[in-house]
């Protein structure tokens, strides 16, 4: 049975509220201390668990400590995988009202979606760092619902209670998300720069940088691409001006 993990602490522990813990699963023995290990040294402010399953929880667990969020790190795994749905059911189950967050390799769209359709109230991908990573976890424990979009953001972007502004800043930064709603308007860069007083070729920066994580090649087919996932749930339509 592996150790218990909660890092080198002896020298901050008096800084960790030890009545909360963060519970990381995952199958993987050397990445799952590892983690555990750097999220307690870098601010996490609580000692941090480490296992491979709900059950090895079960039989390790410490009842004077309450889970205060759930990191699954699903690593390559993908959301289209039967079984991760009823795992993050599962887990959101067990563990409520802690929220389960997860952590995967890339950031793919439809994939970070799923998993908040089954119940995750956030998505990490492995390619950000500890900080922001911490900063994630304190997010979700404060009730929020987010998702982190590799190096896009410098810190977990909330999702407010518009349908549309939620949709958008799962994507895309903020800024990038006023670009967006101004392209699926068909405006031009020149009017789209005067709106948002931003310098024509930061537009165009922006554009590229929407291109790229769209995997478009121009604006046309960035328009389709907006439309095709927007206009598949009628509350995503923007209505013309």
């Amino acid at each position: 049975m592996s150790p218990r993990i909660v890092g080198d602490l002896a020298h901050n522990r008096d800084t960790l509220d030890e009545e909360r813990c963060l519970l990381i699963i995952d199958s993987r023995t050397l990445e799952r201390e590892c983690l555990a290990t750097t999220l307690t040294r870098n601010g996490l402010g609580m000692e941090a668990f480490a296992v491979g399953s709900i059950a090895e929880w079960k039989r390790r667990k410490d009842n004077t400590q309450r889970v205060s969020a759930i990191l699954l790190n699903i690593a390559g795994r993908k959301a289209n995988d039967g079984a991760l749905s009823d795992e993050i059911a599962a887990i959101s189950a067990e563990f409520a009202p802690a929220p389960v967050v997860i952590l995967a390799d890339g950031d793919d769209l439809s994939q970070t979606l799923k998993v908040l359709e089954y119940g995750a109230r956030g998505f990490i991908p492995t390619s950000v760092g500890i900080e922001v990573c911490v900063e994630a976890i304190a997010l979700a424990i404060a009730g929020g619902t987010f998702i982190l979009a590799s190096n896009s953001f410098s810190a977990p972007v909330p999702m407010d209670r518009n349908p549309k502004a939620r949709e958008l800043a799962r994507m895309f930064t903020l800024r990038q998300a006023e670009v967006v709603q101004a392209l699926r308007k068909g405006k031009a860069n020149k009017i789209i720069a005067y709106e948002l007083n931003l310098r024509e070729s930061t537009v165009k920066v922006h554009i590229r940088n929407i291109m790229k994580k769209l995997k478009a090649t121009n604006r046309t087919e960035v328009a389709y691409k907006l439309n095709d996932i927007f206009q598949s749930d009628s509350r995503w339509n923007i209505p013309a001006e």
